[in-house]
């Protein structure tokens, strides 16, 4: 074969590839970005209830709101303490990174708050800012701090783990810059990390204590909040949503308005993606479900 050849069958195979890759999408056919709500100051942490309510939170505003199925905007919790990240447990208990609090908190569907965690080697946290559950009912967190540095008794910004019975904090993760967003495979074997200020999203094989190794670039961005749906997609929130395959290829990328911080599925049939922007909550109509 001639080089000729052989760089012309090489083109080709770029062209394909990068069709195929433009044409890869998992947002319905014709489906629109829509604007919900708006009139918030910083939106971030949606989450959605067994029903596919999302909750979501407004971090200055000291609010967890709720964006029920039939459409309806409440407010779940008021003086929240700077809530961010948010997850379900099984039983239907609210987990919430309070920011503000500097603990990690589940909140019951009467409202009643237990603080699950609140130091790590008799030290506070940073400012918590991500969750996720895994299936034994352990809580992976980020506790990244943004902004002023007073105060700050951890030496630096890492990532723990809170084990089954809630009465262990491990430190699983200690060599990134800032990490922030935070999602699992629902079988437990893969959490996906991101390093918003090391611009740089790992995956991680769980151990059984729920340690982690086997570290592995999987995107060559960081991202604020993360979701993973039944395809094993990873939504990343930077200028843009941007969607990877589980290979580590993007996929596509959902514009916005505003700039994304946050993303889940929910809905009744977990089939909308619902957005936090800034000042305003999305949603966008998609073909997978949430995981």
């Amino acid at each position: 074969m001639n080089r000729q050849v052989y760089s012309l069958i090489i083109l080709l195979v770029a062209v394909v590839t990068g069709y195929s890759a433009q044409k890869a999408s998992v947002t319905a056919d014709g489906a629109k970005v829509e604007k919900l709500v708006g009139g918030f100051q910083f939106t971030e942490g949606p989450a959605a209830d067994a029903e596919g309510n999302v909750y979501f939170t407004d971090i200055p505003n000291n609010r967890i709101h709720k964006w029920s199925v039939d459409g309806k905007l409440s407010t779940f919790r008021k003086n929240s303490r700077g809530a961010n990240g948010l997850f379900f447990d099984k039983e239907g208990n609210l987990l919430a990174c309070e920011g503000g609090g500097r603990q990690l908190v589940s909140i019951d569907p009467n409202g009643q708050v237990t603080v699950l965690a609140d130091k790590y080697q008799d030290k506070k946290f940073n400012s918590l800012n991500d969750l996720w559950i895994d299936p034994n009912g352990g809580v992976y967190f980020t506790d990244p701090r943004y902004g002023s540095k007073d105060g700050m008794e951890q030496n630096g910004e890492h990532v723990y783990y809170l084990t089954p019975d809630r009465k262990k904090v491990i430190r699983v993760i200690d060599d990134m810059v800032r990490p922030n967003g935070v999602i699992g495979t629902p079988d437990g074997k893969l959490l996906y990390v991101a390093d918003h200020a090391g611009r740089k999203t790992f995956v991680y094989t769980i151990n059984s204590d729920g340690t982690l190794s086997n570290k592995k670039i999987f995107a060559p961005e960081g991202s604020d909040g993360m979701t993973i749906d039944n395809q094993a997609n990873i939504y990343l929130t930077t200028r843009v949503v941007a969607i990877y395959n589980p290979k580590g290829e993007k996929i596509q990328e959902i514009e916005l308005p505003e700039r994304p911080a946050n993303v889940t599925f929910g809905g009744e049939d977990k089939q909308t993606l619902f957005i936090t922007a800034q000042t305003s909550l999305y949603s966008i109509k998609m073909q997978v479900k949430g995981a």
